[in-house]
Parts: C-alpha cells; sequence; structure tokens
C-alpha cells in the first residue's frame, strides 16, 4: 500500500517518476507527489487524487536529474496535499518518501520534536523532522539516517534526497517492499519492478534492515546492523512491458478476466516435465508429505482460493488442511500440530499479516512454502520453497486471474502429492485443466448475457447474497468479495443452509440471491434453499452446470471435473461485479479505500 519510484541519471527524472507512479498507482491513489532535484534545489509537487492530477499540476518545465515519487493510501491522516508526500524537514534540507507505518512516531515527536511545527499528520514527517534533529550534531548523511534508523519501530522503505548532497539518492527498507533498478547511466528505486521496467530489467533485492546509496554510476547497500558493505549482483526481472498496459481494453480487470483461459494453459506447460506429467520439486512435496497437518495462510481472495485448495489436498493427497486468516492467525495463534508445514498464498508475495506469520513459524523451525505471482517477494525469498503462479501482472485492485492462478496451481499440488503417495487419481489434471480453460472461454464469450442479468438483479439493490454448498459455497465467498469491493453493493457470501439459522430475516421483496448449482450431491439441497428464500420474495438467479441444469435456470456453464467448477463459476461472478461496478459509475480498477498490495498490517 502506497508506491514508491526514485531515479538518479542522465535524464530529466520527471516523467520518469510520474510514469512510474502511474504503473504504481494500485497501490494507492489518495494522493500523489514528487520532488526534483536542480543544482541544489529541491522542488516538490504534491495534489490530492491521482497521478492524472499530479501531472497537471507539475510545471511543464520542470527539470531535475535526481527526483523521488510516492503515490498514497492514507493510514495517518486523510488524504490531502498537506499528507501527501514527499515530506520535507523544517530547514528544508531532507526531503523523504515512506511506505509503511512507523509505530512509535508519537513517542519519538515527544522525545525529539519539541518547538517543531509539523505541516502534516502524518508518521513519515516526523521521520523526516528526525533528520534535521540528529543533523545539528554535525554528522554525515549517512550518520544521521543511520541514527535516524536506530530510533524506529515499524514498518518502511524510504526514499530520501539531501540537498546538500544532490548527486545522491538515500534509501532504506524494513518490512516494506523496496527494489534498486539498474541501468547504463542511472539508477533507480521502486516499489515493484513494474514501476520502472521501461527503463531497465536489471533489478537488486534489498533486504529487510539494509540502507544504501544510489548515483548515476553505481549503487551502495549497507548492513544496518553492522554498516559494512554488502556485494549483491542485479537479477533480471521477467516482466514484458507489454503485459502492464491496458492495450485496447476500457479497464485492466476486463483484460485480466480475459487473460484467464491463456493463464491456466500457461500454468500447465510451466508445471509439466518433458513426458507431460506435472512435476514439482521433490524437497516440497517432503515438506508436506511428512508434516501431520498443512496450514494455509492467506488474506482476502487468497483465502477463498485456499479454502477451495484444502478440498483439493485433502481429497486427492490424504493430507490434512487447515486454511486460517492471517492477521487473526499472527495475534492469536492456536495449538499447532506436532509437525506441521505450513503454505503462504498471496498474489503480491508482500502481504504484511501474511509475512508476520511467516516470520513466528520460521522461527519454530516448521517448513514455509510461499505460493506467488511475484518471484523475488519477500515471502519467495523467506520461505523454504515456492510456488508460481505464472499469472503476469496483475494491475487491478480487484483480483480475478491471480485468484484462478491460485486454484490452478493448488489442484496441480493435490495431483502431485496425491501421486507421490500412490492415492489413486480419477482425472488426468492436464487435460481437465484444458477443458477448464475453454470453458472459461466460453463464459467471457457470454458478456452481455451476463452485464443484462445486471441489469435486471443489481441495477439498483444496495444489497445481495450468493449461495453454494461445499465448493460453491466457497466461490460465492470470493463472488460477493469482488461484488461489494467495485460496485459498493453490499454482498455477503453464505452456506445456502445456514440462511435459515437467523440471515433469511435480511431477505425482502426483490433481494438479490445469486444461486451457484454445480455439485450434483447438494443441487437439491441449494435448490430447496433457493425456493425459500424465493417465497419471501427474492429475486433469485441460478447459475448450474450444463448437466444440473433445469427450465427456468439463469445462467449455465460449461461441464468440467466437479473439483475444478470454481475455476470456471467464478468466472461469470467476476464479469457480473465489473458490470455491476461500471453501470453504477465506479472506478472499476481502482476502487475506493482499497489498495492491490496490502504491506501494513
Amino acid at each position: 500500500m502506497c508506491g514508491i519510484v526514485g531515479y538518479i541519471g542522465k535524464l530529466n527524472a520527471k516523467n520518469i517518476l510520474l510514469d512510474g507512479l502511474e504503473k504504481l498507482e494500485y497501490r494507492g491513489y489518495d494522493s500523489a507527489g514528487i520532488a526534483l532535484v536542480a543544482d541544489q534545489t529541491v522542488i516538490t509537487t504534491k495534489t490530492k487524487g491521482r497521478i492524472a492530477d499530479l501531472r497537471q499540476a507539475v510545471a511543464n518545465d520542470a527539470t531535475g536529474t535526481c527526483g523521488i515519487g510516492h503515490t498514497r493510501w492514507a493510514t495517518h491522516g486523510v488524504p490531502n496535499e498537506e499528507n501527501a508526500h514527499p515530506h520535507q524537514s523544517q530547514s528544508g534540507r531532507f526531503t523523504i518518501v515512506h511506505n509503511g507505518v512507523i509505530d512509535n512516531y508519537r513517542q519519538l515527536e515527544e522525545q525529539y520534536l519539541n518547538g517543531v511545527t509539523l505541516q502534516s499528520d502524518t508518521d513519515t514527517e516526523i521521520v523526516v523532522q528526525l533528520m534535521d534533529k540528529f543533523a545539528e550534531k554535525g554528522l554525515s548523511t549517512e550518520q544521521i539516517f543511520r541514527n535516524v534508523l536506530d530510533v524506529l519501530d515499524g514498518s518502511f522503505a524510504f526514499g530520501l534526497i539531501d540537498s546538500e548532497r544532490p548527486g545522491e539518492l538515500f534509501f532504506a527498507k524494513n518490512k516494506s517492499p523496496l527494489l534498486i533498478g539498474v541501468a547504463a547511466e542511472s539508477n533507480m528505486l521502486a516499489s515493484d519492478a513494474m514501476a520502472v521496467i521501461k527503463e531497465t530489467d536489471q533489478f537488486v533485492e534489498i533486504n529487510d534492515g539494509e540502507y544504501g546509496i544510489l548515483t548515476a554510476e553505481r549503487y551502495q547497500l549497507f548492513s544496518g546492523t553492522t554498516n559494512e558493505a554488502i556485494e549483491r549482483a542485479p537479477f533480471t526481472a521477467s516482466i514484458d512491458a507489454d503485459d502492464v498496459e491496458k492495450g485496447m481494453y476500457p479497464h485492466y480487470m476486463m483484460k485480466e478476466i480475459d487473460e484467464q483461459p491463456g493463464v491456466i494453459r500457461r500454468i500447465v506447460q510451466k508445471y509439466q516435465d518433458e513426458t507431460g506429467a506435472f512435476t514439482i520439486a521433490e524437497d516440497l512435496q517432503a515438506a508436506v508429505i511428512n508434516a501431520d497437518r498443512l496450514y494455509i495462510v492467506a488474506c482476502g481472495t487468497s483465502y477463498h482460493a485456499g479454502l477451495i485448495g484444502r478440498k483439493l489436498i485433502e481429497e486427492k493427497a490424504g493430507i490434512p488442511v487447515e486454511v486460517v486468516v492471517a492477521s487473526e492467525f499472527g495475534y492469536d495463534m492456536p495449538l499447532l500440530s506436532e509437525k506441521p508445514a505450513f503454505l503462504f498464498i498471496s498474489q503480491s508475495g508482500e502481504t504484511a499479516d501474511s509475512r508476520q506469520v511467516l516470520v513466528k513459524v520460521k522461527a519454530l523451525g516448521h517448513a514455509a512454502i510461499t505460493l506467488t505471482n511475484v518471484p523475488g517477494s519477500t515471502l519467495s525469498r523467506e520461505a523454504d520453497y515456492t510456488l508460481l503462479l505464472h499469472a503476469g501482472p496483475e494491475i487491478a485492485v480487484a483480483s480475478t486471474k491471480a485468484y484462478t492462478a491460485q486454484v490452478a496451481v493448488l489442484s496441480i499440488l493435490a495431483e502431485t502429492l496425491g501421486k507421490a503417495q500412490d492415492i489413486v487419481q480419477v482425472h488426468d489434471m492436464a487435460h481437465e485443466l484444458g477443458i477448464v480453460a475453454n470453458a472459461m472461454q466460453t463464459i467471457i464469450d457470454e458478456k452481455e448475457q451476463i452485464q443484462q442479468m445486471v441489469l435486471d438483479y443489481v441495477a439498483t439493490t444496495r444489497n445481495a447474497f450468493f449461495l453454494g454448498r461445499g465448493v460453491d459455497y466457497f466461490v460465492s465467498l470470493e463472488a460477493a468479495l469482488k461484488l461489494k469491493e467495485i460496485s459498493y453493493i453490499q454482498a455477503e457470501g453464505f452456506s445456502s443452509g445456514e440462511l435459515k439459522h437467523g440471515t433469511i430475516a435480511l431477505i425482502e421483496d426483490n433481494t438479490p440471491v445469486i444461486a451457484l448449482v454445480t455439485q450434483p450431491h447438494t443441487q437439491l439441497q441449494i435448490r430447496s434453499n433457493c425456493s425459500e428464500v424465493q417465497s419471501r420474495g427474492a429475486k433469485v438467479a441460478i447459475v448450474v452446470t450444463e448437466e444440473l441444469a433445469q427450465t427456468g435456470d439463469t445462467f449455465v456453464i460449461p461441464n468440467t471435473a466437479l473439483e475444478l467448477t470454481p475455476l470456471v463459476s467464478v468466472v461469470f461472478t467476476q464479469l457480473f461485479a465489473y458490470y455491476a461496478a461500471l453501470s453504477r459509475g465506479c472506478d472499476v480498477d481502482k476502487p475506493r479505500n482499497l489498495a492491490k498490495s496490502v504491506t501494513v498490517e
């Protein structure tokens, strides 16, 4: 949440910063700003709102070969120009951008900053004012920065300018993502490689507790503990710059929905060996098979994927699985089994809630696996093993292709674990996933029918319910999340049998109820529950597989393997949410109050 871009080199930094911030706007879009260094003068421009507003505010003739930029998701202080980054110290010497949360900023203000008039309500300004305060001791910039870092508690990624050293850009990282981008005559900072992928595909990881200095010619890394220099070579980021563009699509979300059949086919290809069999590292398999219980740790959409993963792994591999919410598990850890393994699911690989659990379970000596879309991300680096999604960059805040990629990879993991234990498999998973890709495309081709359903069912409603049982219930949870997060309709997903235990009190005339019916052994029960709400005035839509369809059902999806139907039915719900948001004039890609990557707890 929040995005940083920094540049130092031979070119004018203005457009590089603004273009990079646009690529990071999915991380936060309450306010934005940049600072440019010309000679020893630092000029900042800040606005409330989007990067488009910042572009208009920045002077056409603004120049500088060094600069930092920031797009904000508010944590401390309302979204306005005063609270937007960059923040400057009282003397004007230091200018900073910051991702993360400084937990002890109030204590630091009381201890060090008596008499300093603050210009914002942010925790970040405390940091830059501390730079001024510590500078009174006559220390070097490096010493001042280290002293400030030593007193901070919390998470941070910093980009820092000292106007007295205009040819250098300082940085530090702890628990918030930050990378160095390396080019021929320039160096960069970015929260995500996508921000500067047009400038370079060479990046250097920055680990927690490290700080450093960039110039146009070199980068320097230091340990925050010992202050010793660290040598670390760049890696090549395998991101196609075209993948982060919308092309002819009106929104990233629609582009990413449309990409899902191709993503499924790519996953099958990536996980097959030369014989066509699925392959997963034997030591990763052993870590799961030798455990007495697998704990899946996730948040939001990834948690919903984990629920389906639990069913797949238990049924295909015979391994007990629990799915836990990271933010709850980290602070209220239950009694663990004797020999657990942990699987962390995170699209970005930077989810703060999941990372704090990872740190704790690693300290306990347990095996940790990360399932992520981003190689080299924090959760990937710190876990023992990584499974990649191969979904390509996902820009829209509402996750679509990352969710289906997570379920697809979990299905491959389940089958591989089952085969390793000689558990009989009913399906050839590669073949079945190919059928899934085709079924997804069939639903995508029915966009007009889904758009009409939106007008028929939720055009003016304030609330809606999704119903299902078993895996259909898990998809109902994800369907409700998608609808509420981008259309702002109060939506809830329920196990259909649970409605009678209280929630049916909310049903009234024309309440929209969308029921998912894909499992033969529960279809009669779900249809009975639909009759119960319909008799109380609900307007019911039934989304059903071909083999279970009856006259009067609302939308029919193609048949696939039963355990893989969530990959298909969820595409309908994604499009339903998209058109609901569109019909209400909502910002589909950037819903209010949300950010793509949740990097603070």
